[in-house]
């Protein structure tokens, strides 16, 4: 059995745990959305004195994504979800969201509400540095999350984990996408020695219950994903 279709399955019983299928809609002076196309995933445009980044937003065999899944770009730039597939959301991890807030204090909490027509997108442009984590409103269980680095690392996201709910999923660390620019999905981390698995591993899999950490533990470590 490989992984995708491993963590599929464990994304099954965490929906009859629970999935939160409630969608809001906030207001945002410098976020729009729209039904439209967009450039390839992670690829930029210049426009402007700007670059525009874009997000795909996908539902592709039981999993559900976003893709580039770490992403950096600089004050100014702009970045496009577009929805390839299913029914999703990019919103901010932001109080103004009833959320947790892991955005720059001075960033404000965008929400592209659910888009649900193929081709459809949500635009916000980035202004304030910082780390800015984001989620799925339907999906974000089942692991469907994000992150956009403006500029230099830094907030609230930095301070700890993502909330400890059923398969929060694994944020790439800010210093990865900082480096490589642009992380695709599946994000696979990398760990420590002997094997070890990263923390964000225990973050994700906080909810899932012990007898379902210690599958997964064991066969990730069997796998050898998080050895150096």
């Amino acid at each position: 059995m490989n992984r995708r279709t491993f963590m599929k399955n464990i994304a099954g019983g965490v929906a009859v745990l629970g999935a939160s299928t409630g969608v809001t809609r906030a207001s945002n002076e410098n976020s729009t959305a729209e039904s439209g196309g967009g450039t390839d995933a992670g690829g930029g445009s210049g426009g402007g004195g700007s670059t525009t980044y874009t997000i795909q937003m996908v539902t592709e065999d039981g999993e559900y994504y976003f893709d580039p899944v770490g992403l950096h770009v600089d004050p100014g730039d702009t970045v496009e979800w577009v929805l390839e597939s299913g029914d999703h959301s990019a919103t901010a991890y932001a109080e103004s969201n009833q959320a947790e807030q892991r955005i720059p204090a001075d960033a404000s909490g965008f929400d592209s509400g659910l888009l649900e027509e193929t081709g459809a997108s949500f635009s916000y442009t980035f202004e304030a540095e910082g780390t800015y984590d984001y989620f799925c409103s339907p999906h974000k269980q089942l692991g469907m999350v994000g992150r956009v680095v403006c500029g230099d690392p830094g907030g609230p996201a930095e301070e700890g984990a993502i909330p400890n709910e059923p398969g929060s999923g694994l944020m790439p660390g800010s210093g990865d996408i900082v480096e490589a620019g642009s992380l695709s999905y599946p994000y696979v981390p990398s760990g420590g020695s002997s094997g070890s698995l990263p923390w964000q591993f225990w973050a994700a899999a906080g909810g899932l219950g012990t007898a379902v950490v210690a599958m997964v533990s064991k066969y990730d470590r069997a796998s050898g994903r998080y050895s150096e």
